[in-house]
């Protein structure tokens, strides 16, 4: 609080009235005692956000699926944060030229070659974009953080059937031959 010290008068008699002078002193202890407990106050009542985590649904046992050429993008993140994708499968596609590399990036990246698909099938395949399926073949150069980037564009553009399949050495094989 504030204080207010006066100096205790001379025993000498002076002519004249001297006006006293005063000194003032702040003691600022409880103003930082305040800002503690307001700070401490805010702290513990706010809201911290929580992880979100992706459910990974593994399939079943049993028989494998087959999914039609026109309906599957693969895409394999390969080193150097590219990507090498192709449409159907991969002996038919390094025939027809449907397969590219591409980034990460907003433009003419990989949410681009999604969408791009999710747009060819919504005018030509019976069941539209909900029938995409999305292979993630990571080659063994990828990083973990290729592999959470693509699972987010998946979330992004709203993929709702993607797998996460290991990547073969004859595909392997075909892939960097075409990227070298």
């Amino acid at each position: 609080m504030a204080e207010i010290n006066t100096q205790a008068g001379s025993t000498h008699k002076k002519v004249g009235r001297r006006s006293k002078k005063l000194s003032t002193r702040v003691d600022m202890t409880p103003m930082v005692d305040l800002g503690f407990l307001l700070i401490t106050f805010f702290i513990l009542t706010t809201t911290w956000s929580k992880a979100h985590v992706t459910k990974l649904i593994m399939p079943a046992d049993g028989p494998a699926s087959t999914i039609g050429n026109n309906a599957a993008l693969t895409i394999v993140p390969i080193a150097g944060n590219k990507l090498f994708y192709y449409h159907g499968e991969l002996s038919e596609a390094l025939r027809n030229g449907s397969y590219g590399t591409t980034g990460y990036g907003l433009n003419n990246g990989i949410g681009d070659i999604i969408r791009g698909k999710q747009i060819a099938m919504d005018h030509s395949y019976k069941g539209g974009r909900k029938e995409l399926m999305l292979l993630i073949k990571p080659s063994p150069e990828a990083t973990y953080g290729n592999l959470v980037s693509l699972l987010d564009e998946t979330q992004i553009n709203a993929v709702s059937r993607y797998a996460i399949v290991d990547l073969t050495k004859e595909e392997k094989k075909d892939i960097f031959s075409k990227i070298l």
